[in-house]
């Protein structure tokens, strides 16, 4: 899969925070996400994450701008 620093994600499972949307800050083995709700990063093997990405958002849909 291929995934890119910036990119949105939207996640099959929703955070506890409500929010299913996480933004990649970090690639390589290990992803640093990001979640837009609550602000929370985490850091996760690269497999484990590109099973559990429903789509990639595209930037149109990607972080609201505030």
């Amino acid at each position: 899969m291929d995934l890119r620093v910036g990119d949105v994600v939207e996640m099959r499972k929703n955070h506890p925070c409500g929010s299913s949307r996480w933004e990649i800050l970090r690639t390589g083995m290990d992803l640093r996400l990001r979640c837009l709700g609550c602000g929370r990063m985490v850091m996760l093997p690269r497999a484990k994450v590109e099973k559990s990405i429903k789509r990639v958002l595209p930037p149109e849909e990607g972080i609201p701008v505030t």
